[in-house]
Formats: structure tokens, sequence, C-alpha cells
């Protein structure tokens, strides 16, 4: 059975006393929910959260990693460093790495060897833009983006895997593809991983919604049927939102 999945994106908000108290009120609610909580904060606040939710069922996460294991990149940090704080997951390819930091399939693809690398896990952000959608190129992108990053994966490697489609004219616009959309690209993801290894692996993954999820409508896209949780930003930035949203799962 497929898991369940709400993964809080802070991007480059909260600081350490915001961080802090929305874990206080966090870790009130979580025992209550059978639904796999993540958060990914900023690196600064990584281990202050790890260290903080250590005896919650809350996974702390990081929002981003270098695709090299080491060596003289000023600024970045690696698979090892994250894994040395405790954190055992990343999230990669999400939109803004690929627009603001140029990054591409093949670097989204390097990220993902580093993880497995290191016996982490991640969740690999896929979509497409609204110019690719008009054009009604949007199947042949989320195609392309799954060939290229993930499909030299064997297939035990995809126990470590959870997709997030972000339909890219979505996020932070307050745009939301309507339920029916998130389905029929939740399914063609699903179908195109099956095409390419199987039903049964196909079957297994994780497909988070990641684009303007908030608590108003993330119930109508989780009755969909191949829409398996979230992957929420600004929505995540508030407490109560966020676990709103995880109520609604």
């Amino acid at each position: 059975m497929r898991k369940k999945i709400v993964a809080a994106n802070w991007k480059m908000n909260k600081d350490l006393a915001e961080a802090n108290e929305f874990l206080s009120n966090l870790m009130q609610f979580v025992p209550s929910t059978d639904v796999e909580v993540l958060l990914a904060p900023s690196y600064t606040n990584l281990w202050h959260a790890y260290e903080t939710t250590r005896d919650f069922p809350v996974e702390i996460i990081a929002q981003n990693v270098h695709e090299k294991p080491s060596g003289a990149y000023t600024g970045e940090v690696s698979a090892s460093m994250l894994k040395s704080i405790g954190v055992n997951r990343a999230i990669i390819g999400h939109s803004e790495r690929r627009q603001f930091f140029n990054e591409t399939d093949e670097i989204v693809a390097q990220k993902v060897n580093i993880l497995l690398q290191n016996d982490m896990k991640l969740i690999c952000c896929i979509g497409e833009n609204l110019q690719e959608r008009n054009a009604n190129k949007h199947f042949s992108v989320i195609k392309n983006q799954l060939k290229n990053g993930l499909f030299h994966l064997h297939d035990s490697d995809w126990s470590s895997v959870v997709i997030a489609y972000e339909p890219v004219w979505a996020i932070g616009t307050g745009q939301t593809a309507t339920p029916e959309q998130a389905q029929e690209m939740h399914a063609f993801i699903r179908n195109t991983i099956s095409e390419h290894y199987n039903d049964s692996l196909a079957a297994q993954v994780s497909i988070l919604y990641g684009g303007s999820v908030k608590p108003q409508n993330a119930e109508t896209l989780f009755t969909n049927p191949d829409v398996d949780g979230a992957l929420v930003g600004g929505a995540s930035l508030e407490v109560n939102h966020f676990i709103e949203i995880i109520q609604a799962l």
C-alpha cells in the first residue's frame, strides 16, 4: 500500500525562533495522525528541527543537496553532511531550482544518484510551465523529466523515491490545478512508470501534488485515487493551515 505523505517546504523562510514556535505547535498534533509528515526547513534550522522532533513522528528533510560528494563548492551541502546530522531525505529538482539555478535533468539525475549512494531517500519534483501546458506539451515534458532524471534506476531503488508533480504555473501564483487536471497527470506519471518498469512497481510509488495547496482545496485534491499527498509551500508556513492539510488526507 502506498504511503500517504504531506511534506512542508519552507523555502527561504523562518528564522530559528519562528521555526521553534512552529515546531512546538506542530508537536502537539502529530501523534494523532497516520499520515507521514515531512518537514523541510532551511539548512540553518535542520539540526535544531531534527533534535526537536526526533521523539515525534515527523521526518526532517533537506530542501536540496549538491550532486557531488565533496569538494570546492562554496555554500553547498553534501549528502553525507546531511546524513551526519540525522537527515535522510532531500527534495531535488524543485521548479525553483530548475528556473533560478539552471538545474537540468542531468543534474537532477546526479542528485538522485548521490542520495541513493548515501542510503538516503528523495522527493523528485517534476512539472511543466504555463507555456508548455498551453502548447499541449505537458505530457511530453513530464515524460522526459521522468526518463532523464529517474529511469536509469533499478527496480529496487524506487523504494527510496517519492515523486512530486508541481505544475510550475501553479506555484506561488494562487492558481491550482483542478482535481481533474491533477488526477490526469498523476495517472499519466504512474502509467509512464508502469510502461518503463511494471504495474506492481508503479502502484507502490507515492506521487504528491505540489502547487498552491491550501486547506480550502486539499480535500478535493486528495480524493483522487492517484494523488497520495502534497508537497506544500506557502501554506506550510502557517502551522494551523499545515495541520488542516494533513487532516484532509
